[in-house]
């Protein structure tokens, strides 16, 4: 029980962490967000709770393939300007767009990497 609550802990730091820093650098608070930070944490706790490469592995192999899928959802937020649309329609958007190809990859893509 310990070891999730400091594992929660430690996500919600990083999470509050770039919150504030991108309010005053956006550059540095997109920066960090494209750090895979959470990657790092969670594949190193993974490792030092169950010593299991190939399971790893396989989970390196299937974040790279949805991190790539699910980038669309940043489009309508970086457009969000030139679209006229304010923060939350292109949040959503956003969050539409990811799940439709992220969906779509889970539904129609191979099993397995």
């Amino acid at each position: 029980m310990t070891w999730m609550l400091t594992k929660g802990l430690i996500a919600a730091v990083i999470v509050v962490g770039v919150s504030e820093v991108s309010n005053r650098h956006p550059r540095l608070g997109g920066l960090l967000l494209s750090l895979p930070i959470v990657s790092l944490i969670a594949f190193a706790f993974t490792w030092q709770q169950h010593h299991d490469l190939p399971n790893l592995s396989r989970l390196a192999r299937e974040t790279v393939v949805l991190v790539l899928i699910g980038m669309p959802f940043f489009l309508p937020i970086a457009l969000a300007g030139r679209l006229n649309l304010g923060f939350w329609p292109a949040y959503f958007a956003g969050i539409v767009l990811a799940a439709a190809s992220i969906g779509a990859w889970l539904w129609l893509g191979p099993k397995s990497i």
